[in-house]
């Protein structure tokens, strides 16, 4: 069986609904979905989606050139500003075009969309649906697409990408329900498949996470950029890592240390806890290794404290993280401090795309987490997000839409068969006895990137997590499942992903092994300045014969803002 679609799009969170959305009036649109499309990590996105717009009456002289500077100084001047521009420029239209589409925002007195500030912003311009923003812009684009009548695929997870080196042909796919691995051809196809938090041990990311999109492309000779810039959020609540929204320091919530200090003031004393995330990770992080912090059964932490808000503001602005903390750690956060601490949270780097979602693959798209623009260089804005996943799968339709009518557009049928039989003896090749189980790899994998690949980071450590990489990739060798099955067989489908994240992992040490210096949310205690003379550059990550990363770099697109030192 050979499944066919005019543009195929794996993944079913914003990038990729939007994307289809908007494509599926003129063309024969299938999305790929690993999970239900409303159970997508877009959906726990919590604090807001960024816009300037013109009505907020605590930031009128807010403009889309504002909100592109402080976006490019978070970045730490790696992002390309070409596309930041391009970014905040389109965030009013697509801000207002959810509104329209139902998306029921919380509303300032006078009926406009309510705006609050966040960290690293000028102007309070998060725009915001209480703390479950992320959830009602997912069900507002799913509920469009279904009655747009995208045709969707849910619980199918795709294993390869298809090219010739020069054109994508499409994907192989593994139909989870009935066991069976199948060709899509497409004559365009667009990766939204998210981050990669679960290659971290300490992580706010779901399951799902596991960045494979971002490996299947790169195993299929895909570049992929900046892996060394990842995302620790700073407060992400003790033992679950479930995200505590930075909402809650928009709304005013204060970190305190076992002294009841609030430590900020010793960091960046103008910001305080709206600093930019990577800047109050490393902050938290150091009271707790400086012995500031306070202890608890499931770790060290420092207190969120939202007390001061008030029982009303935080029912009205902040009730499903109420909710989260009664239900998963049994406190009150209008009594009581949260505990929380930083943890992995966001990928920066990803599949390496321009503006227009383009790779170096014809017919080959990403957006999304799981691509690169780069928007974020090296540390995304919160409330950046969920604007860059609606703005680019817009901007990707509209691409795919131009290159399906720049003239006839032929896939190899023969090219999906042959791929097809290969992966099916992978998969079958892990069904086998073996001395190597999937869970234990991941475990071992995910803590050496934690213990060594973390908020700080140093030669000697990045050298031992490279080791400890290269002995997981060598164990894999010997992996093996129990279940002979197909059919809805999770152990075969994290075997499979597995050999995904240790190349994606591997890429990330790599990077941040190399990269002598400091940017953003990359840390080295033994390069411990930025240094624009040799690293503002991105890095460039291509899968070489052997198997192994092959390192170069690309020029930063640099408009209008010179480098500078990054205050707040």
């Amino acid at each position: 069986m050979m499944l066919y679609h005019d543009v195929l799009i794996v993944g079913g969170g914003l990038a990729g609904l939007r994307a289809a959305v908007g494509l599926c009036d003129k063309y024969d649109v299938g999305l790929l979905s690993k999970v239900y499309p409303i159970r997508s990590h877009s959906i726990a996105a919590q604090g807001g989606i960024n816009a300037a717009l013109a009505n907020n009456p605590n930031g009128k002289d807010d403009t889309w050139e504002k909100h592109t500077f402080d976006t490019v100084k978070g970045s730490d001047y790696l992002a390309d500003q070409d596309a930041a521009e391009l970014m905040c420029q389109e965030a009013i239209k697509v801000v207002y075009e959810m509104e329209h589409w139902g998306c029921p925002f919380s509303r300032f007195p006078d009926g406009s969309i309510a705006q609050r500030p966040f960290g690293g912003a000028g102007y309070p311009r998060t725009c915001f649906s209480t703390d479950l923003t992320g959830h009602v812009l997912l069900n507002t684009l799913y509920e469009r697409s279904v009655f747009k009548g995208v045709k969707v695929y849910p619980e199918w997870f795709v294993i390869a990408l298809v090219n010739d080196g020069g054109q994508c042909h499409g994907v192989i796919a593994f139909d989870l329900k009935n066991g069976e691995i199948v060709p899509i051809r497409a004559k365009a196809t667009l990766f939204a498949t998210g981050g990669y938090g679960r290659v971290y041990f300490y992580s706010t990311n779901a399951l799902i996470n596991t960045g494979s999109g971002i490996g299947i492309a790169y195993k299929a000779g895909v570049p992929i950029k900046d892996m060394e810039f990842v995302q620790f959020h700073p407060t992400a609540l003790i033992g679950t890592n479930i995200l505590m929204t930075e909402a809650c320091r928009g709304e005013g919530g204060y970190l305190t240390n076992k002294d009841g200090e609030r430590f900020m003031k010793r960091y960046v004393p103008n910001a305080m806890e709206l600093a930019p995330r990577d800047i109050v990770s490393r902050s938290i992080q150091t009271e707790i290794d400086e012995g500031r912090g306070l202890e608890h059964p499931l770790g060290k932490y420092i207190n969120l404290d939202l007390r001061h808000l008030g029982a009303e503001k935080i029912l009205a602005r902040l009730p499903g993280i109420r909710n989260i903390c009664l239900d998963f750690i049994g406190i009150d956060p209008i009594l009581e401090p949260i505990p929380i601490m930083p943890c992995q949270h966001y990928s920066m780097g990803g599949i390496d795309t321009n503006e227009r979602c383009e790779t170096d693959v014809k017919g080959f798209y990403g957006a999304g987490e799981c691509a690169c623009v780069s928007v974020h260089g090296a540390n995304r804005l919160g409330g950046n997000s969920l604007l860059e996943t609606i703005v680019f799968g817009k901007l990707a339709s509209f691409a795919i839409d131009e290159y399906l009518q720049n003239g006839e557009i032929k896939t190899d049928e023969g090219l999906l068969m042959s791929r097809k039989e290969e992966m099916e003896k992978k998969i079958h090749g892990l069904i086998r006895e073996g001395k190597e189980k999937p869970y234990t790899i991941l475990a071992d994998l995910s803590k050496t990137m934690s213990s060594l690949v973390g908020i700080f980071r140093k030669k000697e450590e990045l050298a031992q997590a490279l080791k400890n990489i290269e002995a997981a990739k060598e164990r894999y060798r010997h992996v093996h499942v129990s279940s002979p099955k197909l059919h809805m067989n999770h152990e075969l489908l994290n075997a499979v992903e597995l050999e995904y994240m240790l190349d994606v992992a591997h890429t990330i040490a790599l990077g941040a092994h190399l990269r002598e210096e400091s940017r953003g949310a990359h840390f080295r205690r033994d390069f411990n300045a930025r240094n624009d003379t040799d690293w503002l550059k991105h890095t460039i990550a291509k899968i070489g014969k052997d198997g192994e990363p092959v390192i170069s770099s690309k020029k930063v697109m640099i408009t209008k803002y010179q480098p500078m030192e990054r205050k707040y």
